[in-house]
């Protein structure tokens, strides 16, 4: 990971694919539909980002699993989806050292090549455009759901309840 902090390095990496996005300024909201108000989007459109670690034999190390912030993950089909045994949440001290984040901070993108992105579907079939908190709880992006899927080219899989 680099040195810059993790709102700038997505601000440069979105810059640097020339996607057109918004940078929202907001106090620290703890809860989805808070911040969703606060976006002025719906809470499905929040992109909600969960590292997970892999117990088992897999060929990835961690994920980073994408669900709209009003569902759910299911952490049994996503094990059975990549085909291992059980996921989990990943540490706190893990999210940090991949990431740069504290959790309820972490965006959808990964900067770490052991941090692999998944995402479910529903939120991209839902929304033509997706808001996340982007490395800071007081600051989020917004951008169009195609471009996010044009440069992150995450591995969709359906694995919410």
């Amino acid at each position: 990971m680099s040195e810059q902090n993790p709102f700038e390095q997505i601000k440069s990496f979105l810059e640097n694919q020339h996607i057109d996005f918004k940078v929202i300024n907001h106090p620290a909201e703890g809860k989805s539909e808070e911040v969703a108000k606060i976006r002025g989007t719906e809470v499905g459109q929040g992109a909600k980002a969960l590292v997970c670690q892999i117990r088992g034999q897999s060929p990835y190390k961690y994920l980073l699993v994408i669900s709209a912030g009003d569902r759910k993950i299911d952490f049994r089909k996503l094990a059975e989806a990549i085909n291992v045994k059980r996921v989990s949440m990943a540490s706190i001290e893990t999210v940090s050292k991949l990431t740069g984040c504290i959790p309820g901070s972490v965006p959808p993108f990964s900067f770490h090549h052991d941090l692999t992105v998944i995402a479910d579907p529903d939120i991209f079939n839902r929304f033509d455009e997706i808001a996340f908190n982007a490395g800071s709880l007081e600051k989020s992006i917004k951008m169009k759901t195609q471009d996010y899927l044009k440069i992150v080219e995450p591995k969709i899989l359906n694995i919410i309840e």
